[in-house]
C-alpha cells in the first residue's frame, strides 16, 4: 500500500508538469504565430513526392568548349492526394561544375522530390533522403526506451518538447517580430524545467539542479550581452543572416538578439548535464550519509563538479568546432593570416559560444552544490 502511495505522490507532480509543458506549447504557439511572416518560395509550384519507373533516354550537348548531359525519366507520383499514381516525365541536366563533379544521376526506383510549375512543366528537386534519417531515430527511440524502460521513455518525452518549443514556440515569436531576449529566456526556462522534472521527477535533487542551471543560463546571459556590446557585433555571421535581415525591411531583425538566443541555446544542454550530474551524485551521497553536514555537501560537490567539468567544456567546444568545421577549412584554405580569420565576425561567435558556455558551466557548478547542501542537509 505504501508503494502504491509512493507511485501516487511521485505521478502527481509529472502528470501537472507534462500538462502544463504541453498547455505552454499549445497557447505558446497561439502568441507567437501571430502577425508572423512566411515567404512561400513555392507559391507558384505544387510540391510532390514520386518515385522514378524508368530512364526514358538522354542526350548530349555542347556549346563554347563545355558539354553536358540531359537525362528523362518516367515517374509516379506516390504522395497522397488525387494525383497519386499519375505518370509524368521530367529531365534532370547534369550541366554546371557541381553536378559534373559531384552530381548523382538519378536511377530506376529513386524517391524524388519534384515541383509541378505554372507553366505545366515538372522540375527536379532533391532527392528523398528523410526516410533514412526517420528510421534511424525510431531504431535510436525504441533502443533507449528497451534499455532505459521508464528513464528512458522520459528522455524521450522531454526532448520531444524541447523540439517542439523551439519550433512552435522561438521560431515563430521570431519570424512575428516578437522581443527576441525574452523569448529565448523563456524558451530556456522551459527546457531546463520540462527536462529535469520529467526525467528525474519533481524532487529536491530536481529542484536543485533546476536552480543551478537558472543561474548558469544567467550569468551567460549576461556575459553575452556585454560581449556583444564590447565586441560591437553586427550578427552578420552567415549569408543567411544577410537574407534575413533584407526580408524584413519595415521592422528588421535584431540579429544580435539571434546570436543571444543561439549562444545560451546551445550552452542549455551542458549546463544541465552539470547541474543534474553534481545534484545527483550530492542526492546519493546524502542516502548513504544521512548525518552528512552541509560542508560535506556542498564540498563533494565542488570536488564532483571538478571532476566533471573539463569533460563538459571540451564537449561543449568541440561540438562548436565541429559544427563549423567546413567554414573554418574554407577559410583556413583561402586566409593565410591567423589574425585576420579569427576577427572574422562569423569565427569569433563561434569562439564566443564555446567561451561563454564554459563560463556557464563553470558557475552552474558551485550554484548548484550550494543549493543542494542547502536543501539535502538534514535539520534538526
Amino acid at each position: 500500500m505504501a508503494k502504491v502511495d509512493n507511485w501516487v505522490l511521485q505521478g502527481i507532480p509529472y502528470v501537472m508538469v507534462l500538462a502544463l509543458a504541453i498547455a505552454f506549447l499549445f497557447i505558446g504557439n497561439h502568441i507567437a504565430t501571430e502577425g508572423m511572416v512566411v515567404y512561400d518560395v513555392d507559391a507558384d509550384a505544387s510540391i510532390f513526392e514520386a518515385r522514378i519507373l524508368r530512364q526514358i533516354g538522354v542526350t548530349d550537348h555542347y556549346a563554347f568548349r563545355d558539354e553536358w548531359q540531359i537525362f528523362t525519366f518516367e515517374a509516379e507520383i506516390i504522395t497522397r492526394g488525387e494525383r497519386r499514381g499519375e505518370i509524368f516525365t521530367f529531365t534532370q541536366n547534369t550541366r554546371g561544375f557541381f553536378y559534373e563533379r559531384f552530381g548523382r544521376t538519378a536511377t530506376e526506383g529513386d524517391r524524388i522530390m519534384v515541383a509541378l510549375l505554372a507553366s505545366g512543366a515538372w522540375n527536379f528537386i532533391d532527392y528523398v533522403r528523410i526516410h533514412n534519417v526517420v528510421i534511424l531515430g525510431v531504431v535510436f527511440i525504441v533502443l533507449l526506451v528497451v534499455f532505459g524502460r521508464f528513464k528512458g521513455f522520459n528522455s524521450v518525452l522531454s526532448m520531444g518538447l524541447t523540439c517542439s518549443v523551439i519550433f512552435a514556440v522561438l521560431v515563430p515569436a521570431i519570424l512575428s517580430g516578437r522581443n527576441i531576449y525574452i523569448v529565448s529566456i523563456i524558451v530556456c526556462i522551459y527546457a531546463i524545467i520540462t527536462t529535469i522534472f520529467v526525467i528525474n521527477g519533481v524532487n529536491k535533487k530536481s529542484v536543485s539542479a533546476v536552480i543551478g542551471c537558472f543561474g548558469g543560463v544567467l550569468a551567460a546571459g549576461l556575459i553575452t550581452l556585454f560581449m556583444s556590446h564590447t565586441m560591437e557585433l553586427v550578427g552578420l555571421t552567415h549569408g543567411e543572416s544577410l537574407n534575413l535581415l533584407h526580408l524584413f525591411d519595415e521592422t528588421p531583425l535584431d540579429l544580435n538578439a539571434i546570436i543571444f538566443a543561439g549562444i545560451i541555446i546551445g550552452a542549455v544542454g551542458a549546463i544541465m548535464d552539470m547541474a543534474v550530474s553534481v545534484s545527483s551524485a550530492l542526492w546519493e551521497l546524502k542516502t548513504q550519509m544521512p548525518n552528512a553536514t552541509f560542508s560535506d555537501i556542498f564540498k563533494s560537490g565542488i570536488t564532483i563538479g571538478k571532476d566533471i567539468l573539463g569533460s563538459s567544456i571540451n564537449t561543449l567546444v568541440l561540438a562548436y568546432i565541429g559544427s563549423s568545421l567546413t567554414v573554418l577549412l574554407f577559410l583556413l584554405s583561402h586566409v593565410h593570416s591567423l589574425v585576420r580569420i579569427l576577427n572574422r565576425e562569423l569565427v569569433l561567435v563561434e569562439l564566443l559560444q564555446a567561451i561563454v558556455g564554459g563560463f556557464g558551466i563553470f558557475l552552474t557548478m558551485p550554484l548548484t552544490a550550494l543549493v543542494c547542501a542547502a536543501l539535502f542537509v538534514r535539520r534538526r
